[in-house]
């Protein structure tokens, strides 16, 4: 008689949990049945004297381990790898117009390290008052936290203006014409340099060079999601023997740093091309070039590149012709207006191979 009740009992509580199956979500709903069955088939199997309440208290926790799993399923919200935004875990981008100064101190009385052109990614250190310890690059230095956006108004630029960027991985990275091995050599570019990528091809990458399109083979880079860094302004070594006009010169140069990139432009200030920017510095010291870099590489004398110095200029072509000039500013590296991405900037002197060097200042 006992076991009768019991079984009768189960009956009416199968009955109850068919019943709630039309008001319980049907995920929810077909879990419960199946764990209210399994306790169902369980005492009908063994006939089990066991009373009412061990069987209630199976069902219910059939039910909560079913609800903690479905709690546990829910997709969580997609985060950055590692925390990072394009490799920063404190972001500041700096928000100016041109370039944003920094210092070598919390203060407008210390050097010029580096700047930082608009919309260029920075490490937050610490703060003082009103002035951020930053990282960019290879710089370390002060700027003007008024100046920088953080936070979320940070992460959201960034997701505006980050860039594609391919690394050179290889000693001479040939950038073609064509994305072929058939097709002619545009130029080569040094191992470590970084090109913004204009297209993801497969096995061939678009890439900017100077703000010429040309292609690399894929497996010759390492692709990754960048912000602009800061541009180095290091104390260049010039050796013995540059003249204080040589010396001048770089100074002069070096200021607009950080200044617009206009195609035909002539304005150091307001936007300028590369050998608008070459033209506007040697005017300044009484030598006339004409505004085409092609033009510029047939004044003065040829020289090796090892012999360089600062205030020489670098000459770069395309495959066809020469299309990139820059002025030498020492210790291996070179000043130019580069591309609309990059405006007026430092390179390696080697970032390119360059097609010729010349000598324009007698001394």
């Amino acid at each position: 008689m006992k076991n009768i009740y019991i079984k009768l009992f189960l009956a009416c509580l199968a009955g109850s949990a068919a019943f709630g199956i039309f008001w319980m979500p049907a995920q929810a709903a077909n879990q419960a049945s199946a764990g209210v069955s399994a306790v169902l088939n369980d005492s009908l199997v063994s006939d089990s004297s066991a009373g009412i309440s061990t069987v209630l208290n199976q069902s219910l926790i059939a039910e909560s381990n079913t609800s903690a799993s479905a709690q546990n399923a829910q997709p969580k919200a997609k985060e950055t790898k590692g925390g990072l935004i394009c490799g920063y875990a404190n972001l500041g981008i700096a928000n100016v117009e041109n370039h944003l100064n920094i210092r070598e101190g919390a203060g407008e009385e210390y050097d010029l390290v580096g700047k930082l052109q608009v919309d260029a990614g920075c490490e937050i250190l610490s703060r003082e008052g009103e002035w951020c310890r930053i990282r960019s690059g290879e710089v370390n230095g002060f700027v003007k936290g008024e100046f920088l956006l953080t936070g979320e108004a940070a992460a959201q630029r960034a997701e505006e203006v980050k860039l594609t960027v391919a690394t050179s991985n290889t000693q001479t990275l040939n950038a073609r014409v064509e994305p072929s091995t058939d097709s002619t050599i545009w130029t080569t570019i040094a191992e470590g340099e970084e090109l913004q990528v204009l297209e993801d091809m497969g096995a061939w990458v678009k890439v900017d060079v100077d703000g010429d399109a040309c292609y690399v083979a894929r497996e010759y880079v390492v692709m990754s999601e960048q912000l602009p860094k800061a541009m180095t302004m290091t104390e260049i070594q010039y050796g013995q023997g540059v003249s204080d006009v040589r010396v001048d010169m770089v100074q002069y140069a070096c200021q607009f740093i950080g200044n617009r990139y206009v195609w035909g432009g002539t304005s150091l200030t307001n936007g300028v091309d590369c050998s608008g920017f070459v033209m506007r510095i040697y005017e300044k010291y009484g030598i006339s070039l004409p505004h085409y870099s092609g033009a510029q590489a047939g004044y003065g004398t040829k020289i090796d590149a090892s012999e360089a110095r600062p205030g020489d200029l670098f000459f770069y072509g395309n495959g066809s012709g020469i299309n990139h000039v820059a002025m030498y500013i020492g210790d291996g590296q070179v000043v130019h207006a580069s591309s609309e991405k990059t405006g007026i900037k430092i390179s390696n002197a080697f970032y390119r191979t360059p097609v010729c060097v010349t000598r324009l200042l007698n001394d």
